[in-house]
């Protein structure tokens, strides 16, 4: 159950419901995480302007690939469920390439070295290794883009934190567990 209490319908401030109303047309309906931050719309805001922001940088499989890895390293069930859900439905991946994404792995190597570069700012907590960055610039990753891949882990890294602090009751099924990321 989560922790945090989600406003009823009629309390949800203007300012967030506009952004609800925004989330529900392109989903199809309003994720529980967002329903839970619409409390305070400043949050909604900086969560939804990341979102939208950085939907410009990297191709969706990438992005998505980023979002699983971080989210497996933070153990976000919550995450986990909504990014395979949005991984399937709007990037088209295939369920092995999903679960290779959770251990900062693809069918794609220079998608593989965006997840594992991710994976790595996150569990360095940005300490990465000059072999770390040697290796993300291997795979033809510019330094603009290294910077979107820092970016991208940071956002999913605040959603993982609000979900995992709320315990965010998935409204969406249940992902399978899969190994420790590696």
């Amino acid at each position: 159950m989560s922790r945090l209490n989600v406003p009823p319908p009629e309390e949800v401030p203007a300012d967030s419901q506009r952004i609800l109303d925004s989330v529900g047309a392109q989903l199809g309906f309003v994720p529980n995480m967002f329903k839970t931050i619409a409390s305070n719309p400043a949050v909604l805001e900086v969560v939804a302007t990341l979102q939208g922001t950085l939907s410009r940088v990297l191709d969706a499989r990438t992005r998505h690939s980023i979002a699983l890895a971080v989210s497996q390293a933070n153990g976000c069930d919550y995450c986990l469920a909504i990014h395979t859900h949005v991984a399937t439905k709007f990037a088209g991946m295939s369920a092995d390439d999903i679960e290779l994404g959770r251990v900062g792995n693809s069918v794609d190597p220079k998608r593989a070295a965006a997840a594992r570069f991710a994976q790595r700012v996150v569990d360095s907590r940005g300490q990465v290794s000059d072999a770390d960055l040697a290796a993300v610039r291997g795979a033809g990753y510019t330094d603009p883009q290294i910077l979107a891949i820092v970016a991208l882990a940071v956002r999913f890294l605040l959603t993982n934190f609000i979900n995992n602090v709320n315990q965010t009751d998935t409204d969406l099924p249940a992902v399978s567990s899969v190994g420790t990321p590696g």
